[in-house]
């Protein structure tokens, strides 16, 4: 169990320019990614050292958006005018989750500009839209050589998370210690005031320290 990524949810001014405002404060562009047709979203993503990344994701005029519980997040933190939508951590296996949680996870996908295919299975999504705090878990497919963290700039790196939440309740749904996935990064827990989840990011650059 790791940290897989962090997703940020597009604002009012659409994909391209929030990854475009995003790029620039921490010197570094963001890729396009490619479109999710089972949950009718489309992202573009910035590899960060320790196997991680950055998604900036939008939801599409699509059915699938409509219908599709991470469709139904994005459009509703994109809606209040974008922002951090959550954490996710990657699992071996996702069995022992689907067990725990009492349901199946679903498949996602995606196709590269090159054309190549990335395959996954995640599941909690729903927990996330009920309590933001919480991450959703995923478990790659795909070759580990296709990761959307490979080829990062060693410059570029997760210093710190701040999350207005509970470390309990979280440990709790990941189903051991919240140490377990965020053993390398520094998390700043605050008791929330008004909505949990993500207050920040700060990443670390050649530039210095940005807090997003």
């Amino acid at each position: 169990m790791r940290l897989d990524h962090l997703s940020f949810a597009a604002g009012p001014d659409g994909l391209v320019s929030t990854a475009q405002r995003i790029g620039g404060l921490l010197g570094k562009d963001f890729m396009d990614g490619g479109v999710h047709p089972r949950f009718g979203t489309r992202n573009m993503i910035l590899p960060l050292a320790g196997k991680t990344y950055l998604e900036i994701v939008e939801v599409l005029d699509h059915p699938a958006s409509d219908k599709a519980p991470f469709g139904q997040a994005v459009r509703a933190r994109s809606a209040l005018g974008g922002g951090w939508l959550g954490w996710v951590v990657a699992v071996d296996d996702i069995a022992p989750v689907e067990q725990r949680l009492g349901r199946e996870a679903v498949n996602g996908n995606r196709h590269r500009p090159d054309g190549a295919e990335l395959r996954w299975k995640q599941i909690g999504v729903t927990g996330l839209i009920s309590d933001p705090q919480l991450p959703f878990f995923i478990q790659w497919e795909s070759p580990s050589d296709m990761h959307p963290s490979v080829g990062a700039d060693d410059g570029l790196s997760l210093h710190c998370l701040e999350i207005a939440g509970d470390p309990h309740r979280v440990s709790e749904w990941l189903g051991e210690t919240v140490e377990a996935p965020l053993e390398d990064v520094k998390v700043e827990w605050v008791a929330p005031n008004g909505t949990p989840g993500i207050i920040a990011a700060q990443i670390q650059t050649p530039a210095g320290l940005v807090r997003i």
